[in-house]
């Protein structure tokens, strides 16, 4: 039997277009009493937020986080246009680390937000890079991410120590929660940058964090020497790893949403009262925070000095995700639990026996 199916008349630019939504009672994210939030109120949500959303996430490269039978069922993602994508729906042509090229997905107006909700989009996951210029990101990103015995009353001391970090680097840092127990930087830049550069200066910042929070920030990449310390993870600097985009919600329940905030909300900051069902009302009520942050877009020179300054005392490159190709200078790929010095050469490559 085909599904109920409802057809929403959704305001373009352009004028309104109709986007067809099936399954709209469907509970996305569903409750035991029945009062989830389904498919078509989630539809009305990305509408009322469009603007906001599409000036942080839109007209960039996504990668759609799906989910088959809301957030309980399988999940899986959607980089490239799918078969019978309309063509209300933009797409730009990425090359990606491993030196093959694609086409990924582009957000340019409420209606193409619509039709992602209609593929059973959950999470967005934009590039920092702008369509227009694929290879440089616009902005620096920072993600704050609490080790197993922190949490969001960890992250925030380290949120303000970086935004004087970034700061004293020339930088304006605009915040975000990330719709789980991290906080999320950004700090706009000119896109005179490559992807691996950029990293270099995010692990720049998180290594001058580090310094003057040495209990509290690591730049450890493995696990196992992290402790209970909020993680500064330089990886998502990438190129192709992102991480959910300013008013994307996430899959877990009661549909929180990463939200920017202003800084001095960090005094008394709970971030799952940002959901589906509050954010509107707060846009409505507040604005933006984030409205003006591609304004005044700043250089990273003097973080990479400091990059150039700690590679000099002996602090170089750090791991990469383990479905990179191996990178220059990059130490093993390894946990330090488990290497054995004479298998590995000083390049950080494995040795044959």
């Amino acid at each position: 039997m085909a599904s109920e199916r409802v057809k929403l008349t959704v305001q373009d630019p352009d004028g309104e277009r109709v986007v067809d939504l099936s399954s709209p009672n469907k509970a996305v994210w569903p409750t035991d009493d029945g009062a989830g939030i389904t498919k078509a109120e989630y539809a009305e949500y990305v509408q009322q937020v469009a603007e906001a959303f599409l000036r942080s996430t839109g007209h960039r490269p996504v990668s759609l986080e799906r989910f088959r039978d809301g957030i309980q069922g399988e999940q899986f993602f959607s980089k490239n246009p799918p078969k019978g994508t309309p063509d209300y729906v933009e797409s730009v042509m990425c090359t990606y680390n491993s030196g093959r090229r694609h086409p990924q997905l582009v957000l340019t107006r409420p209606s193409a937000i619509v039709w992602a909700v209609q593929m059973n989009t959950v999470v967005f996951h934009p590039w920092a890079s702008l369509a227009a210029n694929t290879d440089n990101p616009v902005e620096l990103r920072i993600d704050l991410d609490p080790q197993p015995g922190t949490g969001i009353e960890q992250a925030i001391p380290a949120a303000l120590e970086l935004r004087e970090v970034l700061r004293d680097a020339g930088l304006d840092p605009f915040i975000k929660t990330s719709g789980n127990r991290g906080l999320h930087v950004f700090s706009p830049i000119v896109p005179e940058w490559e992807f691996l550069t950029v990293r270099h200066a995010v692990i720049a910042a998180g290594r001058e964090l580090e310094r003057r929070m040495p209990d509290r920030v690591t730049t450890n990449w493995w696990k196992e020497e992290r402790g209970e310390r909020i993680f500064v993870d330089f990886n998502q600097a990438n190129r192709d790893r992102t991480i959910a985009g300013a008013y994307s919600p996430r899959a877990r329940p009661g549909a929180p949403v990463s939200t920017p905030i202003h800084w001095e909300e960090l005094d008394d900051l709970d971030p799952m009262r940002f959901t589906v069902r509050t954010v509107p009302a707060r846009l409505a009520e507040i604005g933006d925070p984030w409205a003006g942050m591609q304004d005044a877009p700043a250089r990273i020179d003097t973080l990479l000095a400091w990059w150039e300054r700690d590679v000099e005392h002996g602090l170089g490159e750090l791991p990469f995700p383990p479905e990179f190709p191996k990178m220059p200078g990059e130490p093993p790929r390894v946990q330090p639990s488990k290497k054995v010095a004479e298998n590995w050469d000083a390049n950080g490559d494995r040795v044959d026996d």
